[in-house]
């Protein structure tokens, strides 16, 4: 059989897609031991996990892109989850890092404003989880600013408040959230998930990987696989099983 007729014959496939939307805790996550790639890993062929973090950026800039990656007219209804993980350069201190920061009001009205546009595309609440930024080590982060001629330029008790905003829009949007700030403080000694005082260890995405997937694995899990099992395709006539 050609392949113009087989494709002529069987649908188009389309995988479910898993969205993360965020900064660049979500850019790295498909690193080697990211979350991204673990989820990733335990969706294979059940749904395309689809990585849109953007280092650096911040509410204010990712409100502008995001009804550039879904509108209705691309798949907004085949998108399974929505990852929104902003806020750790929104809670830069205004006086020492100025172009990232972003008013505290403001980061709420963002992250509300991005929940309301997922769900004028007709992704439902309980697709959505909001993401509070992790805690900041203080000290391993000065480390990182001084190397570079800068002053420390974020605080843990501002990223705090951030997180509680986050926490607080979830409520009020009805939608799930993952509070990684207060989890990873339970352990009173959290620089362990974390590489840089900013970013996440290798046990920092361990740790996400396990909270986010306890979230997402009664909404994920009973998604058949695409495609059948090999063993399960008629070797004597494989467009009766494939197309």
């Amino acid at each position: 059989m050609a392949l113009a007729e087989a494709g002529a014959r069987g649908r188009l496939l389309r995988w479910p897609r898993v969205l993360l939307f965020g900064d660049s805790i979500t850019e790295y996550s498909f690193q080697e031991n990211g979350w991204g790639a673990y989820l990733a890993e335990r969706l294979v062929r059940k749904c395309d996990v689809v990585n849109r973090g953007i280092s650096g950026y911040n509410t204010r800039w990712a409100k502008l892109i995001l009804p550039r990656l879904i509108t209705e007219n691309t798949g907004g209804d085949s998108i399974v989850a929505v990852t929104i993980f902003f806020g750790a350069n929104d809670s830069a201190l205004k006086e020492l890092n100025p172009k990232q920061h972003v008013p505290l009001e403001e980061y709420a009205a963002n992250l509300k404003g991005m929940v309301q546009y997922l769900k004028s595309v007709d992704i439902t609440a309980d697709r959505i989880i909001l993401i509070t930024p992790p805690p900041l080590q203080e000290s391993a982060w000065e480390k990182e600013c001084l190397a570079k001629g800068d002053k420390l330029n974020r605080s843990n008790a501002t990223t705090g408040q951030y997180a509680q905003a986050c926490v607080q829009v979830a409520r009020e949007c009805g939608t799930d959230v993952l509070d990684l700030w207060t989890l990873m403080q339970k352990n009173q000694d959290f620089s362990s998930y974390l590489s840089d005082g900013l970013h996440l260890s290798t046990k920092g995405n361990s740790f996400l990987a396990a909270q986010l997937w306890s979230r997402l694995e009664n909404k994920l899990s009973a998604l058949p696989s695409l495609l059948p099992y090999w063993r399960d395709v008629d070797h004597t006539n494989p467009e009766a099983s494939l197309l």
